[in-house]
């Protein structure tokens, strides 16, 4: 079993039950993994640079905790900090699948704030969501493990890669203090763009009732 089947197997067993949440449970989960794989992503990344070991772990997580950051922000970091920005790492379905997650978590943060959405979510919408967001994640993890050693779903984000990326990182983060003001900058990033044109919705058409999955 693969990191991510391991990682989506709440998920699968969820939708195979019966339970009438399915639909809603599984859209949250897969949101919620999709979300970490790129947090995890990011400071596996930061903590490439040489300045950092075991000991500054602690001081590592307490920064980022400190902060509200989000799934876009770490998209942002990953071009700011790498030479190869994340399109290339997804590979060719990167703008489809981007779009879907950024419409889903949209969906998400209405749902979880009573809020109505732009259109009725079935069963079978959040479902195809769910499908649609591990199609992201599984080509992210392949794409980062074979670019950096790592696909963002083993448990110890906090390590160092076999093979040294000090010279493929673009920004170089050398202290706790850099650190910091690169989480500071990313929280400006996020302001200065929610001000501007969001990315096009792609809507996912549910199946046909003879197909769907309940």
């Amino acid at each position: 079993m693969t990191n991510i089947d391991d990682e989506f197997s709440t998920i699968d067993t969820l939708l195979a039950s019966e339970a009438q949440t399915r639909g809603v449970d599984t859209f949250a989960l897969a949101l919620i993994k999709a979300e970490r794989q790129m947090r995890k992503l990011f400071t596996y990344l930061v903590f490439q640079s040489p300045a950092f070991s075991t000991r500054d772990i602690k001081a590592l997580r307490n920064a980022l905790a400190a902060r509200r950051l989000y799934f876009r922000d770490f998209i942002s970091a990953w071009n700011k900090l790498y030479t190869r920005p994340l399109k290339e790492i997804v590979g060719p379905d990167y703008d489809r699948l981007r779009a879907v997650l950024d419409e889903a978590i949209e969906f998400r943060n209405k749902i979880f704030h009573g809020q109505l959405t732009t259109k009725y979510l079935s069963r079978e919408d959040l479902i195809a969501y769910v499908a649609q967001i591990r199609c992201w994640c599984r080509a992210l993890a392949a794409g980062s493990q074979l670019e950096i050693g790592y696909d963002g779903f083993e448990r110890n984000s906090f390590r160092k890669s076999d093979s040294p990326l000090t010279d493929l990182l673009v920004a170089k983060v050398s202290s706790i203090q850099d650190y910091d003001l690169l989480l500071t900058e990313m929280e400006k990033h996020r302001k200065e763009a929610s001000q501007s044109i969001g990315t096009p919705r792609h809507t996912i058409k549910s199946p046909p009732p003879s197909t769907a999955t309940t």
